[in-house]
Order: structure tokens, then sequence, then C-alpha cells
């Protein structure tokens, strides 16, 4: 099962571009622009990464985006990421990226947006690897800053697809952002938010019913509430899962706890990401070994995910019929 998982082509529609920055990169990054770092090496800085809770990751991951100066920098990091996607037989992406963790520096938007999308364009040329932009706004700030970020963005709009919500949940309610969603949909943009990963059930329902996402990212605690479990399948809301980042900030105990299995099975447009691999353990493969394992997943439930990673994706009909028959193709061989 594990050469299965290694070689079927797949989706990943849930990666923060800054979580995916290696120990190794960010010394490098760290040591080309004269930045100290509280670590003394990659040893050191890997042992930091047991985290008791969202915020305990939150912190480290701040932290290193310090390193992040440069459109080389942001152009470096995202490369690194195609290069293990490609390894990993990733043949689409939906990326997403914080730049109010970079403007909040005094680096530029345009700085920021141009590294990224180079590297975007490079991976599609050198390796076929379609991907998409998501820029995501910080729920800790105010919505007033992220008012500021999309506004500033606006004038390469075509350079993302969509807007997205992140960081600390609990205390920070969609609802927050009534008015930047509203905006950003005016503007053309799609939508997806976080949420159920440690806030309640209750903020999925206001991402559906005041942000009118177009997907969620986690929704976890969908499983406390059987009608809002009805309600994401009757809208073919598509669902990001993490399982790997859900284990390491403690959102599930033990994968033999993960609701993915259950929810694949109540029908739910359920799909596998890794979040932010360099710091969870593991990039999309290992998401997928580490459930398979513990739920004793089929050939039929890895293929239904990989499926459903295409078809919830922002890609083009044609460009989800292509990857569905990559697939299919997969399996017959």
């Amino acid at each position: 099962m594990i050469e299965l998982i290694k070689e079927m082509p797949k989706a990943e529609l849930h990666l923060h571009i800054e979580g995916s920055l290696e120990p190794e990169l960010m010394f490098q990054l760290a040591k080309r622009n004269n930045i100290n770092l509280p670590y003394a090496n990659e040893e050191e800085l890997r042992k930091a990464y047991e985290f008791g809770n969202l915020q305990d990751f939150l912190d480290i991951y701040y932290a290193g985006c310090n390193v992040l100066i440069y459109e080389q920098d942001f152009y470096d990091l995202t490369i690194a990421y195609f290069r293990k996607a490609k390894e990993q037989s990733i043949i689409h992406t939906e990326i997403f990226f914080d730049p109010q963790s970079h403007t909040s520096r005094g680096i530029a938007m345009e700085t920021i947006v141009k590294g990224i999308r180079r590297a975007m364009k490079e991976a599609e040329v050198q390796w076929d690897i379609s991907s998409y932009l998501i820029l995501s706004f910080l729920r800790h700030l105010s919505e007033e800053s992220a008012i500021e970020t999309l506004e500033a963005a606006l004038a390469m709009k075509d350079e993302f697809i969509a807007v997205g919500l992140d960081s600390t949940e609990l205390g920070n309610p969609p609802e927050k952002f009534r008015n930047v969603f509203e905006m950003a949909a005016k503007h053309g943009l799609l939508k997806v938010a976080h949420g159920g990963e440690e806030g309640p059930a209750q903020y999925i329902w206001d991402s559906l019913s005041i942000l009118k996402i177009d997907r969620l990212d986690h929704g976890n605690r969908a499983m406390e509430d059987v009608d809002l479990l009805k309600k994401l399948a009757e809208q073919k809301i598509g669902l990001t899962l993490c399982p790997l980042s859900n284990l390491k900030l403690q959102v599930v105990k033990n994968l033999m706890n993960h609701p993915i299995k259950k929810m694949l099975d109540l029908g739910l447009l359920v799909t596998v990401n890794s979040d932010d691999p360099s710091y969870f353990g593991g990039y999309i493969n290992e998401n997928f070994e580490a459930i398979t394992n513990a739920l004793d997943l089929s050939k039929t439930d890895i293929k239904k995910l990989a499926a459903n990673s295409f078809n919830v994706s922002f890609a083009s009909a044609s460009r989800k019929q292509e990857m569905l028959l990559e697939l299919e193709e997969y399996f017959d061989n």
C-alpha cells in the first residue's frame, strides 16, 4: 500500500508555504540575510517542534518567517516545496501564503508574490505541476489589517485565486472577517477558511453562512453536529484535513481517533493534506501512510481521497478531468 500511495497522482489543497520551511533552508537563509536564530543548529530547532497546542506552534512558525526577506528567499522556499511535491506525485497544489507575517516586517507585497509565483510558474513548466495561490488573513489580527492587506494585493489580483483565514482560531470567530470576505467576493475571488480545528462546530456554520466559503480547511469538529455533517454533504463542501498536523497539535490524541474515515463513509468530500509539513513530521505521502495504517484504509478509500482532492480543487473542469483520468489510469495499471 505504501508504494501505491507514493506513486499515486494527487492534489494538495492545504499547504502553508511558510510551513514548508525546513530547518536546513531556514539556517541557510538566516546566514545569507544576517539573521540570528535563537537555536544553535538544525537539530536543536527540530527538538523545539513539540507543541502542546496551536499557539505553541505559531510562535515558532512566525519566528521562522523572519528569515524571508527578499524575492529570492520566497522563490527558494517555494521551489523547495515543489521539488518535494514532484517526489510525492503531487500534480496540482493550492498554496496558502500569509502576507501579514511579512508586510508587518516591512516586506513589500510585490516581493512576496513575485518570489512565490516565479517558482509556481517554473514548476508547471519543468514538472507539469499546476498550482494556484491563496492569500490568507491572520485571524488573530484585526479585520482592518486584513482589509489593508487585501487592498494592497488587489494590484496583483491575477496572481492569486482565493482568500483564506488561518492562525489562532479560538476567540477569533468568522464573523470578525465578514466585511473583508464580502470585499474579496466582489473582486471575484474564491473563499476558504480554517474552521473546526480547535474552534467549535459553530465556527464552521458561521464560515458557511457568514463568510460563504467555497471550501473548508480542517473541519474536524463537524463530527459533533449531525445537522452540520448533512449540510456539508448536501452542499458538496470540500474539507482539507491534515492528519499529522492534528496529531502534532493534539487536536486528536491518536490517529486511530481521526475522523477522516468516518467522514469519508458519510459521503463528505474529505481530502488529505500536510498543512505545515516541516513542523508536523511529514508531507502529503507521510500523511496518507499514517492515516492508512491507523485506520486500515482500503485501496478504494485511498483512491477516493485522491479523487476528492481533484474534484474539490479550484482547477478548471478540463484540468480536473485530466487529473481524474490520470488517477484512473494509475489504478488500472
